[in-house]
């Protein structure tokens, strides 16, 4: 406590009155990283988080469309729906960075990772290591799915993202670039210094809304791609489906969600929090 008082009182007279401070920048290649317990301890948590995520929302997925099949119209009421799907990612998400953000600061998506590392959150190595346990956590969590419920799974699709019909490509990365940038935008708000300063006697508060923003992008888009928004999710599910259909658009859901993470990083870091603005004042001070 005495170090951020002291941080906040070498600060010029205009910032006085903050009551938080803002990290500086992580290095962009820290090789002493790899010298320590608590990155592989964060990349096991990503893995774990992304193989219970994929596991739970694909198996969703697949028992809400046997469901659909086995009612053949007759019980409306039948099944979980869009609805239940988008709360099954939603709900996951929140509890999944719940139990990880204090290890690994809950990522869960390559998009994510890639928008924190150009907010200079994460360090490049960092960055890398995560997006590779993330990618083969949902490739065990769909292949997981598929040894427990091989028939359902394959008659119905293995939870592949892929072009809804009458949607065209552009359609489909619109969706994509949009869909993300809600999520990785409500990340850097959500774990904002200066919101979290404020709202500190609210610990849930970052989960939240990062659940609610996969819940209802999930709801505007599962009609168009079935919704991506994190390249692991649809990555994880290609490879363990591995048919041309599941590759045939995959690149939608990597481009979408990297331009989006992308735009947010830029959005709020150099727009909301007037990042460039900030570090052209601190370079004339120091002249």
């Amino acid at each position: 406590m005495t170090k951020e008082v002291e941080a906040v009182s070498e600060q010029p007279a205009e910032y006085s009155a903050k009551d938080y401070t803002d990290p500086p920048p992580t290095p962009l290649i820290d090789f002493e990283e790899l010298t320590k317990w608590s990155l592989y301890r964060a990349c096991i948590a990503e893995f774990i988080a992304t193989l219970l995520f994929l596991y739970v929302t694909v198996l969703t997925v697949i028992g809400y469309k046997h469901q659909a099949d086995t009612n053949d119209g007759g019980d409306i009421c039948g099944g979980v729906g869009i609805l239940g799907i988008a709360w099954a990612f939603g709900g996951m998400i929140f509890v999944l960075v719940y139990c990880t953000a204090g290890i690994s600061g809950g990522h869960i998506n390559p998009a994510v990772t890639f928008g924190l590392f150009l907010a200079r959150k994460v360090s490049l190595i960092r960055a890398v290591l995560y997006m590779v346990s993330q990618c083969l956590g949902a490739i065990c969590g769909v292949g997981l799915v598929k040894a427990f419920q091989k028939a359902y799974y394959n008659r119905y699709g293995g939870g592949v993202n892929v072009m809804a019909g009458g949607h065209s490509k552009g359609v489909g990365l619109g969706a994509e670039i949009i869909g993300t940038f809600v999520l990785v935008y409500t990340v850097f708000s959500a774990t904002d210094p200066k919101r979290s300063a404020r709202d500190s006697h609210v610990p849930v508060l970052a989960p939240l809304p990062i659940g609610f923003a996969v819940f209802m992008v999930h709801l505007a888009t599962i009609p168009i791609t079935g919704t991506g928004i994190n390249p692991a999710r649809s990555f994880g599910a290609a490879v363990i489906y591995n048919q041309d259909k599941a590759w045939d658009e995959h690149w939608i859901f990597w481009v979408g969600p990297f331009i989006g993470a992308f735009a947010a990083a830029v959005y709020h870091q150099y727009i909301l929090r007037a990042g460039a603005l900030k570090a052209l004042g601190s370079f004339r001070s120091n002249a």
